[in-house]
């Protein structure tokens, strides 16, 4: 049986391939969530018009690999600590989130956090939002799988 998480850590190509080098993940998609319009663009998420982060909706083998263990890889890849910004990339559809799907991935997400934030690992305060997931919209087709068709492109990761 599988469940599913998702993320946002700026460009979604980057935390895509990441995510999809782990054992025990089946899936990852590029898409949108979090935001007030119904099936977005990439153009108008880039345009901020849609409220919506970039993110990953990663389907995994919790008997394979934990979600906590997808928490710390998602820690691992991304600057938790700078809002609405990874690398060169800003902008709101940037910013870094855990989107819950269960009051089990809540409470995991805000301990991991907690835990990561007191640890000392990071000079600044961790800014990640932890919100229930609404709806994920997955990206347009090209976005799939970018950096395995295209290269590294520019994302940050």
């Amino acid at each position: 049986m599988t469940e599913t998480a998702i993320f946002a850590a700026g460009c979604f190509w980057g935390v895509e391939h990441s995510f999809r080098q782990l054992s025990g993940v089946s899936e990852v998609i590029s898409g949108y969530t979090n935001g007030h319009k119904d099936n977005p663009t990439y153009e108008e998420v880039c345009r901020k018009d849609t409220g919506h982060a970039e993110a990953v909706k990663v389907t995994f083998d919790p008997a394979v690999i934990s979600y906590e263990e997808l928490l710390n890889h998602f820690w691992n890849i991304h600057n938790p600590t700078t809002l609405n910004r990874q690398g060169p990339d800003v902008g709101s559809q940037y910013r870094s989130g855990i989107y819950y799907t269960s009051e089990d991935q809540y409470r995991k997400a805000l301990a991991s956090l907690k835990a990561k934030d007191q640890s000392g690992a990071f000079k600044e305060p961790i800014v990640t939002e932890v919100k229930e997931a609404s709806t994920f919209w997955p990206a347009e087709d090209y976005h799939q799988r970018y950096i395995e068709k295209n290269g590294g492109g520019h994302c940050a990761i």
